[in-house]
């Protein structure tokens, strides 16, 4: 599995008045590091755009287990990984390290989507290119 890491310090805004990450925060670090994993794969925006025709990853739907808080000034290391992809669809897992405990558990299912052929109106899910699925699952 193709697996990314990336380290980020709790800011000021990220904080509720109780100085606790505002759990909603955790969902947009959560999609910065999808976008993350799939530039560092070698995936960029451009590319799935222009080389794959899609218009973006989608979420539909997402969940977290929390079990350590994080405060202003806190480091956090976000392992971004896909577990599964399925025809369009793929599962992401982010685990949320502060120092060497686990603190959250975030799960994303999001799908690759472009445009219609028969209505560039609207959008339609899009296979996963073979390339990208060898380079997420290592197949």
């Amino acid at each position: 599995m193709f697996v990314n890491r990336r380290d980020v310090q709790i800011q000021w805004g990220d904080c509720d008045p109780a100085n606790i990450v505002y759990y909603p925060r955790y969902f947009a670090m959560f999609d910065d590091s999808t976008s993350t994993l799939f530039e560092v794969a070698g995936f960029s925006k451009q590319d799935l755009v222009r080389k794959y025709g899609l218009v973006g990853i989608p979420m539909v739907d997402t969940r977290s287990r929390f079990y350590i808080p994080s405060t202003y000034g806190d480091w956090i290391t976000i392992e971004t990984k896909i577990e599964s992809i399925k025809r369009s669809s793929f599962e992401v897992k982010h685990n949320v390290y502060k120092g060497e405990a686990l603190a959250i558990e975030g799960f994303e299912t999001r799908v690759l989507v472009g445009r219609d052929p028969d209505n560039p109106d609207r959008l339609k899910s899009a296979p996963f290119p073979p390339e990208m699925v060898a380079k997420f699952t290592g197949s």
